[in-house]
């Protein structure tokens, strides 16, 4: 029994090169997707793909929170994932 509780719908992120909450305020609405590889074959390709989107900072050290439309599974915690650069607001 944990003493600590773990929320499925909120992902915490690592983003490469970003040690502050000002540089994670850049990601803030950016995509992401988790792609990993299935056994069963679907529009001929063994890969899928889960999105979500970066919702805002957790902490003062860059690490960010995410919202994915399904929650991942915990075989994914600790998985790299990919951060898109869009939507922009540049």
């Amino acid at each position: 029994r944990s003493k600590s509780n773990s929320y499925a719908n909120c992902t915490l992120l690592k983003i490469d090169g970003v040690r502050t909450r000002d540089d994670a305020a850049w990601y803030f609405g950016k995509r992401v997707a988790y792609v990993y590889k299935a056994k069963k074959e679907v529009k001929n390709s063994k890969f899928r793909v889960m999105w979500g989107k970066v919702r805002r900072a957790h902490g003062n050290s860059g690490v960010v929170r995410a919202k994915f439309r399904k929650n991942i599974p915990p075989r994914a915690f600790g998985a790299p994932c990919r951060v898109m650069m869009y939507p922009s607001s540049i």
